[in-house]
């Protein structure tokens, strides 16, 4: 045996070893090649990426282990008492999980045996339930054949000896009654007459002596020979039995009585009683219609001990458990049915008895017989850990000194390592150097551009200074994009968690292809479900850049019918109908077929199988989906699986024909992944495409009232008091077109109902039923009938209401509104242009009403006016290395009215900004020459916080400051570096914004609202 034993640890010594030095290597391995890892994990999911980390900080530790252990215990450093030790934490430490898993799986077998024991404790209660509910169904039809033969006939069809003869024939059917009997309801009136017809006298049941006068009576006149005693006796003698008499013809159901000792046998039993009626009685009853009506009470006694004995015997484990059967009518003073009174606290379970009576409760109540045997697998298991452990502490000085072989090759891995961390770092700093050379004369060049544009020019020069801006836009829109990819490829691109409007974004972004998709006369729209909520908690700027991306490639691709974005909840494409066949070709934005959205969403995760969702429930995430429905030339099948791949067209004539680098999409799967989304398309070629993707957000609402208030202060809502309780008409045949048309309208507070045709919406108008304030009518409507169109806006014209129904067209090509507007006398409709944005409705609305603001709005940009009014006589300091970006800031802001200060380097900046000083706002280059925008920002905040802090501790005169405490001049970074690192020094260093070169109105504006506003 000791043989067999020393074998054993031989081997299981040599195994440990062996699995250690494999775990030794493959930890090296995977820490080596850390970008191997981050590939692998994406696979993995987001359990696989915790098991990872999981693994890497458990290899880190062990690495630090084997370090020290190579460093202090290989070279004798330590006394063998730390060996002593570190056994004695080992040992104690097993003994306490060996005691743990003793106690787990006890208490697990403990788990079980109750289990067992609620099993069989439960089918012993469901077997006499069901087994009394039989009886208690066959008393009650005895009650209906009593009715029916005794009390319906006369003379009656029943005697005692044929309710003897009948019961104890039908007794098989009644396995738990030990007698049935009828007692019928007697008046003290009738007691004589009963009693000569019966030829005995009514007895108490206790005493079995003459009933004494009272009111009624119900004596027993028919009983089964077994309880053939009780016949004469009046059952409203006993107590037991007069409540339950009295409960059982009042309420119309069957009865128990408590518990108690019959008569004859002295064993305990209980009755069970029904009242028989004259007529058939409604459910709805009141007690004394049900007392009026009595003829009698069939009662049915049961032997509970008998009874339970009987069930008992019928099962093979009766002999397992001891059962006891309780009244607990009464919870202070239960009564025991059955079993003996014997207390044990060992364990029980208690299952509920249902005996059809509401009012009495009863319990079954079972335990072990035996007592539970010792958990030997417990006990066994314990001891094997802890010698397992023993074993453990014995070899596990072979093993470090294993692992401490592989020390060496681990410190070149980190030499490794710490030189790829350096080369990332190069890297970096190469594509913020490069993005700021290439950035800063573009900067110059575009803002030229846009300084030229406000001169004097004729058409030939604004063509070609435009399209001088748009090359310069397309220029910078590729190095952004090379420089987002570079960022994926190294891992740095985040997302920011800012609140943000997505209505406001859609309506930006279309107003950056309104132009394109005008001269195409495309059909763009946008559709954003009322359920999403205003305001979100994201990185705006990314899912603006997913959007335009997708939007871009519609319009490059697209040369008639429609581009269309819609943006739902998960839910709603999972349960909304509608939507899911809002897409089908008889019903799309232009009329042209398109290719089914549902396709293009088929292999995401976020929809389980037979269409169940698997994104989260909580309520503070917004799980949205985006659908870009084009009917451009489609993608080849055999383009199909390259079409997110980096820096590939889909075909060798692409980039001849449409431009582009071939890495919006791959750019965008990346974003949409970092967003907890998916992407996915569907594209026929000829038909169109349809791209999708998933994003999830936080709800930027905290709750209901801030939502509502979020509605009514979003952009359109600025004016949407000028046109609050107003009504619309539009006049669309398309569904889908119309659906899109209210969703904007909508956004200005105006009611809107759509008709189909022309002479619907008349007809609306004509009855009076609803005044309405605006009529507009598509372009396709009006042209379809011009007579019809002309004889419409006649009779509009002709209606008076006290107020005049404008009239508009909506159409999305500019060559329509170049053609003739049929007009009816002076009454010209007025011409909305699509795409429809909030901004651009409202401006037309206001134009042709004569309402709020009246300005000419450009569409998608702000108003110049709103710029001038926040710039006007502010003295700003723009700092920069560069003259021409000077010249350009310089006169992007004079534009609007602002009084300009340049400088060239930081130190100058410094000297103006010092306290006190006349400037509101400073512009700051971050890279320049012998003192950078951190450092003198940091400078300029050192000098503004003293100053501030003597003043307020009265140690320099506020006066002499211009009566200002507290110095803080904003400073936005300008520069044209736009690597995140770079935005979060901004902010490090005390500067209050950013703005990237190449700027614009729009980019300056929202920077200075921020201060001036």
């Amino acid at each position: 045996m000791i043989y067999v034993i020393g074998i054993g640890l031989k081997v299981g010594h040599l195994f440990l070893m062996l699995c250690c030095w494999i775990v030794s290597v493959i930890s090296m391995n995977w820490l080596g090649n850390g970008g191997v890892m981050d590939i692998k994990t994406d696979f993995l999911g987001d359990g696989g990426k915790l098991w990872v980390n999981l693994w890497e900080k458990i290899s880190g530790n062990s690495f630090k282990v084997h370090h020290h252990y190579y460093q202090y215990i290989e070279s004798k450093r330590v006394r063998k008492t730390w060996w002593w030790k570190l056994l004695v934490i080992w040992v104690g430490f097993f003994i306490i999980v060996s005691l743990w898993v003793y106690w787990y799986m006890s208490s697990q077998a403990v788990e079980k045996r109750k289990e067992t024991l609620a099993s069989m404790c439960d089918e012993r209660a469901r077997m006499l339930q069901d087994q009394f509910n039989v009886s208690l169904n066959h008393v009650q039809a005895m009650s209906i054949l009593i009715s029916t033969f005794h009390h319906g006939m006369n003379p009656s069809a029943i005697d005692q000896r044929t309710f003897a003869r009948y019961t104890d024939r039908t007794a098989f059917e009644r396995p738990l009654t030990s007698g049935v009997a009828y007692a019928v309801r007697v008046l003290h009136s009738e007691r004589e007459q009963f009693e000569k017809q019966q030829g005995w006298t009514i007895s108490q049941m206790d005493t079995l002596e003459e009933t004494p006068v009272q009111e009624e009576y119900a004596p027993v006149i028919f009983a089964q020979d077994t309880i053939a005693h009780v016949v004469s006796l009046d059952m409203l003698s006993g107590k037991e039995d007069r409540e339950n008499v009295l409960r059982a013809r009042a309420s119309g159901k069957g009865v128990l009585t408590a518990p108690f000792r019959l008569i004859k046998s002295n064993r305990l039993g209980v009755i069970l009683t029904f009242a028989v009626y004259k007529t058939d009685l409604p459910s709805n009853a009141t007690p004394n219609e049900r007392i009026q009506e009595t003829d009698g009470y069939l009662g049915g006694v049961f032997d509970i001990e008998s009874l339970v004995e009987k069930l008992l015997q019928q099962l093979a484990s009766k002999q397992t458990i001891l059962v006891n059967v309780y009244d607990t009518t009464n919870l202070s003073n239960p009564i025991s049915m059955y079993g003996s009174n014997i207390t044990d606290e060992g364990l029980q379970h208690v299952s509920g008895l249902n005996f059809g009576d509401p009012f009495r409760k009863h319990e079954m109540h079972c335990r072990f017989k035996q007592k539970p045997p010792w958990p030997w697998l417990a006990i066994m298991t314990s001891i094997g850990i802890l010698i397992i452990a023993m074993l453990v502490g014995h070899i596990f000085h072979a093993t470090v000194n294993r692992i401490a072989k592989v020390e060496d090759g681990y410190h070149e891995m980190e030499e490794l390592k710490k030189r790829a961390e350096a080369a990332d770092v190069a890297k970096s700093q190469f594509l913020a150097t490069v993005s700021h050379e290439i950035r800063t004369p573009m900067n110059g060049v575009l803002g030229m551009l846009d300084m030229l544009m406000d001169t004097d020019l004729d058409v030939t020069q604004q063509d070609y200074v435009r399209t001088a801006q748009g090359s310069g836009k397309a220029l910078v829109s590729i190095i952004n994009e090379v420089l987002d990819q570079a960022k994926i490829e190294s891992g740095k691109l985040e997302l920011e968690a800012i609140r943000f409007d997505l209505r406001a974004i859609l309506d930006d972004v279309l107003s950056l292809f309104a132009g394109k998709s005008q001269e195409k006369g495309v059909e763009l729209a946008v559709y954003i479900s009322d359920k999403i909520p205003e305001m979100l908690i994201g990185d705006p700027g990314r899912f603006r850049q997913i959007i335009t991306n997708l939007m871009g490639n519609s319009i490059k691709f697209t040369e008639r019918g429609h581009i269309f974005v819609t943006v739902h909840l998960v839910e709603e494409v999972m349960h909304s109908i509608e939507v899911e066949t809002e897409s089908s070709s008889k019903n799309t934005l232009s009329g042209l077929p398109v290719a089914d959205r549902r396709q293009s969403w088929v292999g995401f995760k976020t929809f389980g199988q037979e269409g169940s969702t698997s994104f989260s429930s909580s309520s503070d995430l917004v799980n949205l989906i985006v659908s870009v429905e084009d009917t451009g030339s489609g993608i080849p099948l055999e383009a199909h699986p390259r079409v997110f791949t980096p820096f590939m067209q889909v075909g060798p004539s692409i980039s001849r024909l449409h431009g582009g680098t071939g890495i919006g999409l791959s750019i965008s799967k990346y974003l949409v992944g970092l967003m907890d989304g998916e992407i996915g398309f569907v594209s026929l070629p000829k038909i169109g495409s349809t791209f999708t993707f998933t994003a999830v957000f936080t709800n930027g609402c905290s709750n209901l009232n801030e939502q509502k208030e979020q509605h009514i202060s979003n952009q359109s809502s600025a004016v949407s008091s000028d046109f609050r309780g107003m009504k619309a008409l539009v006049v669309d045949p398309r569904s889908v077109r119309a659906k899109a048309s209210r969703y904007h309208i909508q956004r200005l507070g105006i009611h809107v109902d759509v008709v189909c045709d022309l002479n619907h919406g008349f007809s609306i108008i004509g009855s009076g039923s609803k005044a309405i304030n605006i009529v507009l009518i598509e372009q396709e409507v009006w042209d379809k009938d011009l007579a019809l169109s002309t004889l419409f806006a006649s009779n509009l014209k002709k209606i008076d209401r006290g107020f005049p129904t404008k009239l508009f067209l909506l159409t999305n090509s500019i060559g329509s509104t170049r053609s003739g507007i049929p007009t009816s006398g002076n009454y010209t409709p007025s011409v909305i242009m699509k795409p429809l944005r909030a901004s651009m409705l409202a401006a037309s609305l206001q134009r042709s009403m004569n309402v709020g603001n009246k300005g000419n709005y450009r569409n998608g940009e702000l108003p110049s006016l709103s710029l001038r009014n926040l710039l006007l006589g502010r003295r700003i300091l723009v700092v920069d290395d560069n003259n021409v970006n000077l010249l350009v800031a310089a006169g992007a802001l004079k534009k609007y009215g602002a009084d300009v200060v340049c400088v060239d380097n930081g130190k100058k900046a410094i000297s103006l900004l010092e306290p006190p000083h006349q400037f509101d706002a400073c512009f700051m280059d971050i890279q320049m020459p012998e003192m950078n925008g951190f450092e003198a920002t940091r400078r300029i905040r050192d000098k503004e916080y003293n100053i501030s802090t003597r003043i307020q501790h009265g140690e320099l005169s506020a006066e002499t400051y211009g009566n200002v405490s507290s110095w803080h001049v904003p400073i936005m970074a300008m520069t044209a570096d736009v690597i995140q690192a770079t935005n979060e020094e901004c902010s490090k260093c005390g500067m209050d914004g950013y703005v990237s070169k190449p700027f614009e109105a729009g980019q300056l504006y929202r920077e200075v609202s921020r201060f001036f506003l």
